[in-house]
């Protein structure tokens, strides 16, 4: 399920006063006598449209503090682009205020053009009242009808007056929220050297929500019944709809494989010459034979386990209802350190499968092929990361990360993630001398010619119709991951998510495994390069999904918006490839071993 601000669905601008979206969090905030402050911290504004492009709170003009005191921020709560800093707000525990005067604001040209620029843009804010994220607009623009952004039918309206209404439980604080009166709203047009005055008020009333359920309404806020039920009911169909069209697919696939051992049985038998025979017996000496760039190869398919490792791990502490809504930052935080921890599952895959298929245990490039494993994923992250942060701090964005985390995350790659990556890769290579791999057949010393192939068949082809079916099976609940990811929405619905995990997975393993036979009957033996390839294509259907979102789905605009939705985008749908590739790739390695060796190889 997602909740969240949406296009601030209850906000009725100029009809009725403004209800802010309020988003809490089950925190171990300490309780409050009566009359103690509360300190509100304003933690960010930037435009709607753009999610990524944020900047402090006080970049605007408001009532500012002499001295900017920040609140202590975890290591996702920065990399989320958090920045707290405590307001002049004076709101006291169950103490009303009728009104108060927060400050005067002299406008002068900077100042006017600061706010005017943040209404066109559509400008909203996020304060924080006891962990309790509030949202709203800056401002509001009006134009009347045939006016121009610079006429004088346009109206810059600046909020000015915020009503604060809170909910206590005993000594908690249970809910927040606020609105602006559209009465109290500023024309900044043509209000350069006036002043603005900024006030607010507070209203307290008991409420019977207990402090561990404050975050019930807000979890569920966006999503009426029918939506929900919607939701499940799509997911299901799709399920279904997949498990039925892979199942015939499998009983057609063993029935032909079935008829293949009859007809090579009987050939066997009967000692029918060698010149009758055609399908994947032919190729039997020289499918497994190692393919060029192998190394790479395992070094993708270590990259694919640790991002499995990776993803699988988040999914169970989400379903453990880890990440609850309010719980600002924390999927960020165990991102980066889950990544550090299964450094070791990657060279552990990459070592093994190197040692493995290449006959390398004993010696050989397996340092080399360990380096690869451990850098192909961080280090291209790592340059792209330099440039959008680059990007981020022109911008003077809050999206841009402070050296100190930056080099937090440095230490944690360099101190935990490449030695595990190392003692998984040693691990690994010491299994593989231990059980190494056997073949089913014996390798031909130089490789079958291969015969001309169809256009439909050849391997653009092919890796277009691995990608489809996948890419159809979690194309309604990308669409879900999207809107929270690059919006305003807290996703919830992990059961769901799980779902279509499974099902990707599956669908995943079973199409290249049939593309594989497929390639295989017609005496093309290049399976290796081609199975990673088509499990991995899914990632490509993601990338130009996320082009058609952003372009027909989203309203986001600018260069730095743009450079971190691809940028980042180009990154995600690498690790997908990388994974998905791994599955396609093992699937593909364990069918070709099934069925050569039901037979009999020379």
């Amino acid at each position: 399920e997602t909740t969240g601000m949406g296009r601030f669905p209850a906000m009725q601008r100029w009809s009725r006063p403004l209800p802010l979206l309020v988003l809490g969090a089950v925190t171990l905030a300490g309780a409050y006598e009566q009359g103690e402050q509360i300190v509100l911290y304003a933690n960010k504004v930037g435009p709607f449209a753009n999610p990524s492009e944020l900047y402090q709170f006080f970049s605007l003009p408001f009532c500012r503090p002499k001295e900017l005191e920040e609140k202590w921020l975890d290591l996702g709560e920065v990399l989320k682009g958090d920045r707290a800093t405590k307001t002049l707000y004076d709101i006291r525990f169950r103490q009303d205020a009728q009104w108060k005067s927060l400050c005067r604001v002299p406008l002068d040209e900077q100042a006017a053009a600061k706010f005017k620029q943040a209404i066109v843009d559509d400008y909203y804010f996020e304060l924080l009242l006891d962990d309790l994220p509030i949202w709203g607009y800056v401002g509001e623009l009006e134009t009347s009808a045939g006016g121009g952004a610079n006429d004088n039918s346009t109206h810059f309206y600046l909020f000015t007056h915020l009503d604060f209404s809170l909910a206590y439980n005993n000594d908690h604080v249970i809910e927040v929220n606020v609105s602006a009166d559209p009465l109290q709203r500023k024309d900044i047009g043509n209000a350069v050297g006036q002043e603005v005055e900024f006030t607010y008020a507070v209203r307290w009333q008991p409420t019977d929500t207990p402090y561990e359920r404050r975050m019930e309404r807000y979890a569920q806020y966006s999503f009426m019944p029918q939506s929900f039920e919607i939701h499940w009911l799509s997911i299901i169909n799709s399920f279904v709809l997949v498990l039925l069209l892979t199942g015939f697919l499998a009983i057609i696939l063993m029935r032909v494989l079935k008829n293949d051992f009859v007809r090579y049985t009987r050939a066997d038998l009967e000692e029918e010459e060698e010149e009758e025979e055609s399908g994947w017996k032919l190729v039997h000496g020289d499918v497994f034979r190692f393919p060029p760039q192998g190394s790479l190869l395992c070094a993708l398919l270590g990259t694919g386990a640790q991002i499995l490792a990776l993803v699988l791990a988040l999914l169970i502490l989400a379903l453990m209802n880890t990440f609850y809504p309010g719980n600002r930052g924390a999927i960020y935080s165990a991102a980066v350190l889950l990544y550090a921890l299964t450094a070791g599952i990657a060279g552990f895959v990459s070592a093994a499968a190197f040692a493995h298929f290449s006959g390398a245990a004993q010696g050989g490039r397996w340092a080399w092929n360990l380096v690869l494993a451990a850098c192909l994923y961080p280090v291209p992250f790592f340059c792209v990361f330099c440039f959008l942060n680059t990007v981020a701090i022109s911008y003077n964005s809050t999206a841009a990360l402070p050296f100190g985390t930056i080099l937090i995350v440095i230490l944690l790659w360099a101190l935990v993630s490449m030695p595990l990556a190392v003692i998984g890769g040693l691990a690994g290579r010491k299994w593989a001398q231990r059980a190494p791999f056997e073949a089913p057949c014996r390798t031909n010393k130089i490789p079958r010619e291969i015969p001309p192939i169809p256009w439909y068949r050849q391997a653009v082809c092919q890796v277009f119709m691995a990608g489809f079916l996948p890419f159809s099976a979690i194309y309604i609940e990308l669409h879900y991951i999207f809107a929270s990811v690059w919006g305003h929405k807290l996703y919830t619905l992990y059961g769901v998510l799980a779902i279509a995990s499974v099902m990707l997975v599956l669908v995943t393993a079973f199409i290249t495994v049939s593309l594989t036979y497929f390639q295989l009957a017609i005496e093309d033996h290049r399976w290796w390069w081609r199975s990673l390839c088509s499990g991995g294509s899914t990632g490509l259907f993601v990338f130009a999904y996320s082009v058609f979102y952003y372009f027909e789905r989203s309203s986001m605009f600018g260069f730095m918006q743009t450079s971190f939705f691809f940028g980042y985008m180009a990154m995600m749908s690498f690790a997908a490839f990388a994974m998905l590739g791994m599955i396609g790739f093992f699937s593909a390695l364990l069918f070709v071993r099934r069925i050569y060796r039901e037979l009999k190889c020379d």
